[in-house]
C-alpha cells in the first residue's frame, strides 16, 4: 500500500477526532478572539505594577458568597489555562488565555508568575494592544525589568 492509501485510511479511521478537534479549534479561536479583548480591557490599569494592592475579598460579606466566588473565579482560570495550553499548538492566542486563566485563579506564588508572563516584550505589547482594542487605558508596570 502506498503512503498516500495508507494517510487516506488513516483520516477516514480518525475522522471522529479530527472533527472534534477542528471543532474545538474553531471555537477556541472564536473564543479567544471575542473574549481577550473583554477580559484584558476589565483588569485594573495598575495591576502589573509592583505596587498593586488587591482589593479587600472581604466586600461581599457572607461567607458562603465570598468562598463561591472564588471557586468560580478559579474555575474560570483553570478553564482559560487548559483552552490557552490547547491555543499553543491550535489557532488562538495561547499565552494570553494563560495569563489571563493565572489573573483569575488563586495560588501561591502567582503574582511572580503573572509579572514574569505579563513583562515579557511580546505579551507586554500584546496586552497593551488588547487594551486598546477594549477601549481601555494602558496598563502600568509592563514595562521589561
Amino acid at each position: 500500500m502506498s503512503e498516500g492509501n495508507a494517510l487516506v485510511e488513516w483520516l477516514k479511521e480518525y475522522r471522529d477526532v479530527l472533527e472534534w478537534v477542528g471543532g474545538i479549534s474553531v471555537v477556541l479561536s472564536v473564543g479567544s478572539v471575542l473574549l481577550l479583548p473583554w477580559l484584558v480591557a476589565r483588569v485594573p490599569d495598575d495591576y502589573f505594577d509592583d505596587d498593586y494592592e488587591r482589593p479587600d475579598p472581604s466586600e461581599l460579606s457572607h461567607p458562603v458568597a465570598r468562598t463561591s466566588l472564588r471557586i468560580a473565579r478559579s474555575l474560570i482560570g483553570f478553564l482559560l489555562v487548559l483552552a490557552g495550553v490547547a491555543m499553543l499548538v491550535l489557532p488562538g492566542q495561547g499565552v494570553l488565555a494563560i495569563l489571563a486563566g493565572i489573573v483569575l485563579m488563586e495560588f501561591p506564588g502567582k503574582r511572580r508568575l503573572e509579572l514574569a508572563l505579563a513583562r515579557r516584550p511580546t505579551v507586554a505589547r500584546a496586552l497593551q494592544w488588547l487594551r486598546k482594542k477594549g477601549g481601555a487605558a494602558p496598563l502600568e508596570g509592563l514595562a521589561p525589568r
